[in-house]
Order: C-alpha cells, then structure tokens, then sequence
C-alpha cells in the first residue's frame, strides 16, 4: 500500500505557509509528482485549480496569479461572488450539478454548508503527499473528513469519511467525489460488455449535460466504465491529453462526466447506495471508496502506465516469476476423475506448466451446476481419499497446485442451505430469483461468515495448496440482508473483503485469483487482496485481442489471466493457430485451457517453444512499460512492452482481419529510446509466417535502426492472413 500518514517516513505539516509575503494568499497548495501538477485552493473545502501537467516551480505570487486568472466573471453565475466547485460539491456554494453529498435526516438537514478546518500536509519519503482536510456543519450535525493524495507516480486518489455528530440518525444518499477537467476536454471514453466480452470501448463527445454510468450488479460488473477517461479531440494510445477516473469498489457505484455552460467539466463517482443503506446513528461514521484518477499527457499509454506503476510499488505486488498455469475447466469440466487428472497434469509439466489449477466439481455434491455450492468439504464420492493424492503427484513433478472455490455462493440444493435457509440474502417475503441455481451466501451475518472462513482455512490448513481461484457467478439480485431484508450490498462487499483479508492473514504465502463469470470483478480495492484476474471466460484469442489490451488500460500485465485455449474456442466456436492463441496469451499471465491428453505431438512441441518464450521473456513483460501502436489499418493491431530502461522489447503485430492493404504499410513501433540503435529482428516462436509472406529483412539478422526511425518510420511487417500474428524483438545495441 502507499504510505499512508501515520507511517514513520513521513512529516506532517500544516498545508498554509507559515510566512506568506504581504498580500499573498497563504491558502494555495502547489503539489507535483512524475510530471503532474496538482493546485489546490484551501480557503474552504478544497477546490482543484489544476490537474494536469507539470507546471513548474511556482512561487506563492505565481499561484496567486494563477488563481486569479482562473475565476470567471459573474455573468451566468446562480450566485452572487461565482460558483465554489470543490472535490466535494455542494449547492450551499451555488453547485447546481451534481451534489458531492445527499441525505438527511427524515427530510432535514438535506444540505450540508462546510466550514473547512486547518488541512494536514504529509510529505511520504518517496515523493507523494497526502492531504487530510476536516470540516464540519454543525448545523446539520456533520463532520467530513476529505483525503487527498498526489502518488509518486502521479495519481491522484481520494476518499472520505462523513461523521453523524447529531442527535438522530441521518441516512445517506450519496457521497461523490470529483475532480474537474478542462474544457479541451471534449471526447469521453469508457466501455461497456457483457459475459464474454467485457471492456468494449465506447467513444461519445463531451457535450453539456451529465453522463452518468450506474452499476447496480453487486459486483464489479462486466459493463462498467472501468476507466471514465476525459480527452482531447485527437486522443489515442500514443496522443491527445487523457484526465481518467476510476472507482476502487466491487459492489455498486457510479461514475460521471458532467458539464455545465458555466463550468468546463468534471469527473466524478463513489459507491451507489440504495435506499436506507448506510444509515448513521449517531457518532457513527461512513468511509466512500477510494477513487484514482490518472493524467496522460500523451495519450492512454501514459495514463495506463501511471496506473501500473502504482500498482507495482505496492509492497504486496506480486514479486516472484509469475508461474505458467494449467487450468482444467475446459478440460474435463465436472467431470473429476484421478486418473484422468493425473494424465494432464503430466501432460502439462511435459510442456512447461508451473502450476495445476482443479478447477470446480471437486466438493459435496457438486457434479454439475446445480447441487453442493456452498458444502466446502471434499467429495467422498469423487475423492475418497481426498485430495492428497492428485496433489501429492501434482507437487512431485515440480508444480503448484490451485483449487477453484466460490465462497461467497450457496445452491439451495446444498446441505448448508438445508440447514440454514436465513443465510441467504433474501427479502422477507421472496429469495431472489436463482441464476446458475445458486444465491448468494449473506456474509454479513456472523454466524455464516464464521462458516466459510473455517471451512477455507481448514482447507488450506490440511491440503499444500498455493493458489486459490476466487469465483463469484451471479449479480446480486433483491440482496436483501437479515431478517428484515435491508440493502444489503454494500455490507457483503465490506465482507467479501474482511473475508479475503482473515484468510490472507491466516495463509499470507496464499495467491487469489479475482474471477467473476470471467471479469466481472476487476478494480483496484479488489486487487489490494488479490494476485490476478480472470479476464474473461472467453479465451478466443480474437475476442482476446480487444479485452485484453483495455484491460491493461488500468492492471499491468502480470495481473492479467492469460491463457492458450484449445483449437476449437469454448465460449464462440472459432478456431485458431496455436500461434495466433499462444501469442495472445503471451501478453499476459500466462496459462492454458486445454486438455493437453488430446494435443498431438506437434503440437505440444509448439505448445512448450511457446511456454519457453514465456519463461524467457516474463521478466520483461512484467516490469516493462506496455505501449500500444496507433495503427491507421483497422485490420493490424501492433502492441509490446519495452523495458524501462529501454534495453529490450517485444511487440506483436497481429492480423485481425483482412487489410485493405496489400503489400501491408510500415508498422510503428513505439516506446523505444529514440536515440538509442536497436537490433530489429523475428522472435520465435512467433517468427514463422503461415498463409502470407515475409519480407525481405525477416530472418535472425533483421536490421539496425534507431529508436526514432522504429517510432516514427517503422518497419514493413509481413504479409499476414486474417488471424496469424509474428512477434518482434528489439534489443539495444552497445
């Protein structure tokens, strides 16, 4: 986690300069990070003057001018002296937009006026800064407590924490933080999906008015915004400014871009509560989710790579070489038999694999999708003597073992809901209607807490499991919590989380997977307690080619399940080259869904050249900076990663379809150290050109070129037929 402010490399101070010059505001708060500006006015709550590029050393003259030149003129204004927009808006300063907190207390106190009180300024010893700023409006009975946060790698994230200091319970509507955008800002980018194929890119103008994205699935969602992102006219992976926004939460939120004829525009979000959800009594108090926002000043990559380095300065990020995994879902489904088992786990180690994932069937009664969710207990039937044995020959050739469980489900043909049917979330007079015959196991009762985190300890405790993949299957439908049948999604979402946290604190060398009917559940709180992500469940790799690469808009690649799936795909039919599916996978965390006992020998002798390129590479691919070519072709998709100190890259040109072009034009590869010489060449296994033709520099001698020519001229790739792709590496020279 980033340092927060009680941690002891830190030294708090007040925000307001002890001895401002005469005449100059001492309320003005001038934050910089990896090439962001952050500008703060602090004569209230605190309002944001600037978030975008560095701006340079500014003295206390300069960011009073700077103020100055920012406030508009009064015409057009609700109010008297112009509009106070702060990062928490409220009408009582003139906001007609959207309030940054509703509520009340039976109808009063529905409008909170609040009085800022001394901000607290923590400089963290590795470049970032935190701001906590209290106010309160005793009047309505209410203190906040805003935290701002400038990371060093140039994120800004936010929360806050809304006390009940009166007398009566006041019920919270919504707590939405915001950041404001300028008005070059004209084109939004976010994304919508379904099972399948989540992260579809959507592209609208920023026009007046406000764009609001609710998700009311109890999970992350597979139609989520995922990353609002806020752009100039020409944005694009390598161009164009980008402002993005994200909410850190698994349950419902909202996230919005709005604007204003007199405001430019704004992004903001926070959790979506319903109706009587989080209702406060007194002294009690509400935290919101963190919410990150990331500046790009040329374009998505940078934006992204703000996200992944942040992610990867996390003292929990996964450190050790992400191991290749064999996942038996697509390849024996229910159907769990030893001996069977034990073939593909041989099969599997013969090619390379790290780790063996017994994906779901291996409990209670659970034959097929509808009986025995919920009975954590290994089946007599299929395993009488338990697991032991497949694990035992699964660790003697040298892999992990993994185990599939979905702790926060029940079937209601299970031995747990026949004996406590209260423990699911239900309305009084009605249990939600079943999807995949299962509800939802109500973890914010003690009682059936209590029982799924004995039952995952006891598992870990008696089995040499390393790997854990965490599903969550269905939308949260009518979840209606205790006896009385209130919202209950934002307590099982805290509890979701408690429950990863125990466990984790239990088995700390434990590695979770984040699956959820594929991805489903993808944001950063789930990722402070998880190792990876299920992209999706679709592991077609042309489907792959556009999930994959948004989803590294906000995770970097080690956190992205990635796996090499048989010829014929499970979710749509299509077929593939194992060259195409594998160089999918590669880019990624890298595994295989497929059951190998029917792989010939050809193809797993490509399967494990494949595998070893992975090994070889992972390294790179894993600390690396992703970019993502703009190509003008829509049928050839170019992206890579290049090492941070620009000494090595790998990139994939790929052929989604058939190009309008023939022979194909130059393909740009960026990132690359512009004045630096690179050895160009093909890298196999990806270096074989099937159903096209090469070009006359394909072969290990390729050519030299500096970054600037690869970046801006490029190279000529081959001729590729729809659904083939080559890899290119690139390697400093002297």
């Amino acid at each position: 986690m980033p340092l927060r402010p009680d941690d002891e490399t830190t030294t708090t101070t007040s925000a307001r300069p002890e001895h401002a010059p005469p005449g100059v505001p001492a309320d003005l708060l001038h934050l910089r990070a990896a090439g962001v500006s952050l500008v703060l006015d602090l004569a209230g709550l605190p309002r944001v003057l600037h978030w975008g590029a560095d701006l340079g050393d500014l003295d206390e003259t300069g960011l009073a001018d700077l103020r100055r030149a920012a406030r508009p003129a009064g015409m057009g204004s609700p109010v008297e002296g112009g509009v106070g927009h702060a990062v928490l808006p409220s009408q009582a300063d003139g906001w007609l937009g959207t309030p940054g907190l509703t509520g009340s207390r039976a109808g009063r106190a529905w409008s909170a006026a609040f009085v800022a009180g001394a901000p607290a300024l923590t400089r963290t010893a590795d470049g970032g800064a935190v701001l906590v700023v209290p106010a309160a409006d005793p009047a309505a009975g209410l203190q906040v407590e805003l935290v701002l946060e400038l990371t060093p790698q140039g994120l800004v994230r936010q929360r806050a924490t809304l006390t009940n200091t009166g007398d009566d319970v006041y019920e919270v509507g919504s707590l939405t933080l915001t950041l404001p955008v300028p008005a070059r800002a004209t084109t939004l980018l976010d994304f919508g999906g379904h099972w399948a194929r989540e992260r579809a890119p959507m592209r609208t103008a920023f026009t007046h008015g406000t764009r609001l994205r609710e998700n009311r699935r109890g999970r992350t969602g597979f139609d989520t915004p995922y990353v609002l992102v806020a752009g100039t006219d020409d944005l694009a992976h390598r161009r164009g400014e980008a402002w993005g926004w994200h909410v850190a939460w698994s349950g419902n939120h909202r996230s919005l871009a709005e604007r204003h004829h007199d405001h430019p525009g704004l992004l903001g979000g926070g959790e979506l509560l319903a109706p009587g959800e989080v209702r406060l009594a007194p002294g009690e108090a509400y935290t919101s989710p963190w919410v990150y926002a990331s500046y790009g000043e040329q374009g998505l990559d940078a934006l992204a790579d703000r996200f992944h380095a942040w992610l990867r300065a996390r003292p929990q990020h996964p450190s050790s070489p992400r191991p290749v995994t064999l996942n038996t879902w697509e390849a024996v489904y229910f159907h769990h038999d030893l001996a069977r088992l034990v073939e593909l786990a041989d099969a599997a180690a013969a090619v390379g694999a790290e780790r063996f994932v017994l994906d779901d069937g291996w409990f209670g009664s659970r034959r097929d999708d509808t009986s025995g969710l919920g009975d954590w207990f290994v089946s007599d039937e299929v395993w009488p003597d338990g697991l032991h044995p497949l694990i035992d020959h699964v660790t003697g050739l040298g892999m992990q073992f993994g185990l599939w469980v979905e702790p926060e489900m029940v079937n209601p043909d299970s031995d747990l809901a026949r004996a406590h049917p209260d423990w699911m979330l239900q309305l009084p007079d009605r249990l939600p209607r079943p999807v995949r015959h299962q509800q939802v196991l109500d973890l914010a009762r003690p009682e059936a807490y209590a029982y799924v985190l004995g039952r995952l300890d006891a598992l870990l405790t008696e089995n040499d499991i390393a790997y854990l993949k965490w599903d969550h299957n269905r939308d949260l439908v009518d979840a209606g919590h205790g006896p009385d049948g209130v919202p209950g999604v934002h307590g099982q979402t805290l509890a979701a989380y408690r429950l990863l946290d125990d466990l984790r604190a239990r088995h700390p060398r434990i590695e979770i997977e984040s699956c959820s009917s594929g991805g489903a559940r993808i944001d950063l709180e789930i990722l402070q307690r998880t190792d990876r992500v299920w992209a999706s469940d679709c592991i077609d790799a042309l489907e792959r080619r556009s999930i994959q690469p948004w989803t590294n808009l906000l995770i970097p690649l080690e956190l992205i399940g990635a796996h090499i799936g048989s010829g014929n795909a499970h979710s749509t039919g299509r077929s593939a080259s194992l060259g195409f599916r594998a160089g999918t996978a590669l880019f990624g965390h890298l595994g295989i869904e497929w059951d190998l006992r029917e792989a010939d020998d050809a193809q797993r002798v490509e399967l494990a050249a494949w595998v070893a390129l992975y090994k070889e590479v992972r390294g790179l691919l894993h600390t690396g900076v992703s970019v993502h070519a703009d190509t003008t072709d829509p049928a050839i998709q170019v992206h890579g990663v290049v090492a941070q100190d620009g000494s090595d890259a790998l990139f994939a040109v790929a052929a989604l379809g058939s190009s309008a072009q023939m022979p194909p034009d130059a393909v740009l590869l960026p990132g690359l150290d512009p004045d630096a010489t690179y050895h160009l060449r093909p890298q196999a296994p990806g270096d074989v050109v099937t159903h096209g033709q090469p070009v006359p520099w394909w072969g290990p001698e390729g050519i030299r070129a500096t970054g600037r020519v690869l970046g801006r001229l490029g190279v000529r790739p081959p001729q590729l037929s729809p659904e083939r792709l080559v890899l290119l590496r690139a390697t400093r020279v002297g």
